[in-house]
């Protein structure tokens, strides 16, 4: 079926999502998509192969050419059209993707769906101006300049947390950059992606610029061996980014990397107490915690330890979990009942291991996927939910003596993606954002990006960034161009190498 030939302009969600391959749509194959509220099926989906990743990466190289010579305000006015009929499809899309996802509604209305649409829109501004150093004799007698040009055709893989906004993080520098992609999602939450590839189409992005092939492990495998695509862009977890490292180092790819976090939340004895509580529940559940810069591991001064602790267990006693779909939930789901017996048996480990469960770790007798908000405390620092990603509603509350006793612990662990600081100390607040090993940090405030500013890891954290025009270097390469203003035949410098100075 050719993707531009429903003009149902509504474009309501269909119980079956197809693969989007040049303006195609491939219904090949069938996998059950599971809504996590009720662990029940709601669609199906088709499943690609490496005959489909071919496929579409012979389509995305047959586009190439002509997208890539547009200008790039040529392809900033299809990104910025494309962000307009997000805009219009915003109810659809959140209503979707909560239902795909299991997020409450109101994060998918009133967060993710408008921070895609921003990013859009940011991408379609930034690509207007391209930085590079300005043109100039850098050497006398020439006259240098730079060219910042597409790779070609990029492999994208994101994960099922935030399945529409990681696609437009990259997709959206990708295109405008000139590129054109091949886009694996997540098995269990490809439906808001799919349904995007089939609106950029309506939009204006041609045939093949886009093109989505859903399906497990080997969909991946293949895009990262395919000796025509020139870069992944992957988020996901730190296992599986050193596997794509290592399909993909021998053909010498760009790779950038979006890995798990572990994120620490220190709060010093002269913070707002009630702010960094509060901060505290939304750092650490959002998203049901499925978030790799939630707060995981939560560093309190001893002398505010049991205050803190207190007052965030009663707020998050008020956190309200039930079905996404209601407008008041406050957390949903987890994403599948494998994931969920994995997050809890971190839970139980932890118990065993005589850690204090301040509040939850019980495993719900429901339909769904769901899970407690569970806080536990004093645990070791080696402890595996200490040290571990469990990418669940689960955080540690622990002690510190003074600041250096913070940043040691701050750091102790592989990643290094996120973290934070309270205190009312400005001077402390620069310290300890200058002595955290880690991407971003926030000083009294946890989770919050911006389109205008990068996101991405040290350590076990990543490579590479995404957001901010620092990710449309990622997406692109740079050529020196130097030009010989002089008109000699015999440069000045060519003795060096050939007759006399």
């Amino acid at each position: 079926q050719d993707a531009n030939s429903n003009n149902n302009s509504n474009m309501a969600a269909p119980t079956h999502f197809p693969m989007v391959i040049g303006s195609t749509l491939v219904t090949d194959g069938k996998a059950d998509l599971i809504a996590p509220a009720t662990g029940k099926p709601f669609a199906t989906v088709a499943v690609g192969t490496a005959k489909h990743v071919e496929t579409a990466i012979a389509a995305a190289s047959e586009a190439l050419p002509a997208w890539s010579a547009l200008s790039w305000g040529e392809r900033s006015s299809i990104v910025l059209q494309l962000a307009t009929e997000l805009q219009n499809r915003l109810e659809e899309f959140a209503q979707l993707e909560s239902t795909n996802a299991g997020k409450p509604l109101k994060l998918t209305r009133f967060g993710d769906i408008p921070f895609c649409i921003d990013n859009l829109k940011y991408f379609a501004g930034a690509a207007r101006h391209p930085e590079g150093a300005a043109t100039g004799e850098y050497v006398q007698g020439y006259t240098s300049m730079l060219r910042r040009e597409p790779l070609g055709v990029v492999g994208l893989i994101t994960p099922w947390n935030y399945p529409l906004m990681m696609a437009i993080w990259k997709i959206a520098p990708a295109i405008v950059a000139g590129n054109t992609v091949v886009l694996k999602p997540a098995p269990n939450t490809p439906a808001t992606t799919i349904l995007f590839a089939q609106l950029a189409l309506k939009a204006g992005v041609p045939s093949g610029v886009i093109n989505i092939v859903p399906g497990g492990a080997d969909v991946g495998e293949a895009l990262c061996t395919h000796p025509a695509i020139r870069m992944i862009s992957f988020t996901g977890s730190t296992a599986t980014g050193i596997r794509i490292s290592q399909l993909a180092g021998p053909l010498l790819k760009r790779v950038t990397l979006e890995l798990g976090g572990k994120a620490p939340f220190v709060v010093f004895a002269d913070a707002d107490i009630e702010a960094a509580a509060r901060g505290a529940v939304v750092a650490s559940f959002v998203n049901c915690g499925q978030d790799c810069t939630a707060a995981t591991r939560i560093y309190v001064e001893s002398t505010i330890r049991d205050a803190f602790l207190a007052r965030f267990k009663a707020l998050a006693e008020t956190l309200v979990v039930g079905d996404p779909m209601v407008d008041g939930t406050d957390m949903g789901p987890l994403t599948s009942a494998e994931h969920r017996a994995k997050v809890h048996s971190h839970v139980v480990a932890a118990r065993s291991a005589g850690v204090t469960v301040v509040l939850g770790g019980e495993l719900p007798q429901t339909a769904g996927f769901f899970y407690p908000a569970t806080i536990l405390a004093d645990a070791p620092e080696h402890a595996a939910c200490v040290t571990d990603e469990i990418f669940g509603p689960v955080v540690v509350v622990n002690r510190f003596s003074d600041e250096a006793d913070a940043i040691v612990k701050a750091n102790a662990v592989k990643y290094g993606l996120a973290g934070s600081v309270w205190t009312s100390n400005v001077q402390r607040a620069f310290r300890m954002s200058r002595a955290l090993q880690c991407g971003t940090v926030w000083v009294n405030d946890h989770l919050p990006l911006a389109s205008e500013m990068p996101h991405g890891g040290y350590k076990y954290s990543g490579i590479g960034k995404d957001l901010s025009h620092y990710v449309l270097e990622e997406f692109t390469q740079v050529k020196h161009v130097m030009v010989d203003v002089t008109g000699l035949a015999t440069k000045p410098w060519h003795g060096v190498a050939f007759g006399k100075l």
